[in-house]
C-alpha cells in the first residue's frame, strides 16, 4: 500500500497546474495519468496553433515563450513537459485509476492498474480529479458510426489525399480540418446542423473558408445531419429531404464530454442540469476531500473551461488544503 497526501488524477495542463500550486503550498502530490503527460494536446491536429496567446496557457508562473503570436501544438507539448520535469512533478504515466473507496478512518483508497494489468493500491487524504474530456467523444448514435472509416479525431490531412471526406460539425476544429483536407486534394463536404456559420469560428479563418465554398472547392450542407453511414456512402437529411453522398471517410468532429459516470460512482452529486456539484471557492465536491480541476468542472459546455481558466483551479484547492 502506497501512502500519499494528495493524489491528482490526470496529467493534463490543469492537473499539472494543480500539482504546482500544491507543491508551492508545501505538499508533494502524486499524479496518476492513464496515458502520457498532456495526452489531450498530443491528440490535437499535428500542425495546430492555439487560439490563446502563450501567457494565457502558462502554469505555475513559468513563462511560455514562443516566437509566434499563437503557440503551436509542438511548442505546448514541449512547454508542459519541461515544466513537469524541471519542477520534479511526480507522475505515474500509463496507469489508470479504476476505483476510489472512502476509508472508515478517513481518507481514501485508490485502486489503479498499470499498462501491464497489475493492480496497485494507494491510500491518500485528498483526491483531485482533473480527467479532462478528450477520451469521451460525443457520439452520433446513428447506424454505421462503428465503421472503421469513421473517426472522432483529426490528426493530419495527408492520409485523405484524393478521398471523399464528410466532416460532421461546424466548430473551429471542423473548419480547420476542412481547410487542411482541401489543400491536400480531398473532396470535402461539411455537414452542419446549424443554419449559418458558427459564431465561434476564428475571425481570420472564416473569410478563407467562405471563399473556398463560393468557389466550389469545399461543399457545405447547412441545416443538415448525417443519418446513416455506409461503406461507400453517407445519407444526409435536411428539410429538403435525404441526400446520398459518395464517401470514403467520415470525420465526426462533434466535440467531447467529461466522464461524469466516474464521479457518480464515488458519490459526487450531479446537479439536475447535468454538471457535478462543487464549491466555487475551493473546488471541493459534496464528498469531503474530493476536488475537481479543469474541464471536469464545466457546467454547460466542455469548452467553457479550457487551460486559460482551469489552470487556476489548483490555486483554490491549494488554499483550501493549506488551511487544513
Amino acid at each position: 500500500m502506497n501512502t500519499e497526501q494528495v493524489i491528482i488524477i490526470g496529467a493534463g495542463p490543469c492537473g499539472l497546474a494543480a500539482a504546482l500550486e500544491l507543491k508551492q503550498a508545501g505538499l508533494n502530490p502524486l499524479i496518476i495519468e492513464k496515458r502520457n503527460v498532456v495526452h489531450s494536446i498530443s491528440q490535437y491536429p499535428t500542425y495546430m496553433h492555439f487560439f490563446s496567446s502563450p501567457e494565457l496557457l502558462e502554469i505555475g508562473g513559468i513563462p511560455f515563450t514562443t516566437a509566434n503570436e499563437k503557440p503551436s501544438r509542438l511548442e505546448a507539448l514541449n512547454y508542459y513537459r519541461q515544466v513537469a520535469l524541471r519542477n520534479e512533478v511526480r507522475i505515474h504515466a500509463y496507469e489508470e485509476v479504476k476505483e476510489i473507496t472512502k476509508l472508515s478512518g478517513g481518507g481514501y483508497e485508490l485502486r489503479s492498474e498499470d499498462r501491464y494489468g497489475e493492480s496497485l493500491l494507494y491510500q491518500t487524504d485528498y483526491v483531485v480529479i482533473a480527467t479532462g474530456y478528450f477520451d469521451h467523444p460525443n457520439r452520433l448514435g446513428i447506424p454505421g458510426e462503428e465503421l472503421d472509416k469513421v473517426t472522432h479525431f483529426f490528426r493530419e490531412a495527408h492520409p485523405y489525399t484524393g478521398m471523399k471526406v464528410a466532416i460532421i460539425g461546424g466548430s473551429n476544429s471542423a473548419i480547420d480540418a476542412a481547410l487542411e483536407l482541401e489543400r491536400v486534394g480531398a473532396v470535402v463536404t461539411v455537414v452542419y446542423r446549424g443554419t449559418d456559420y458558427s459564431s465561434s469560428i476564428k475571425p481570420w479563418v472564416k473569410p478563407i473558408f467562405e471563399s473556398l465554398v463560393a468557389k466550389g472547392r469545399i461543399a457545405i450542407r447547412f441545416g443538415s445531419r448525417v443519418v446513416r453511414i455506409e461503406e461507400r456512402q453517407v445519407h444526409v437529411e435536411s428539410k429538403e429531404g435525404t441526400e446520398t453522398l459518395p464517401n470514403d471517410f467520415v470525420l465526426a468532429l462533434t466535440g467531447f464530454h467529461p466522464d461524469r459516470e466516474f464521479l457518480t460512482r464515488i458519490g459526487v452529486r450531479i446537479e439536475p442540469e447535468g454538471y457535478p456539484f462543487f464549491h466555487e471557492e475551493s473546488m471541493e465536491t459534496n464528498v469531503p476531500g474530493i476536488f475537481l480541476a479543469g474541464v471536469v468542472a464545466s457546467k454547460r459546455e466542455a469548452n467553457e473551461i479550457f487551460i486559460e481558466t482551469g489552470r487556476f483551479h489548483g490555486r483554490r484547492i491549494a488554499a483550501r488544503l493549506a488551511g487544513d
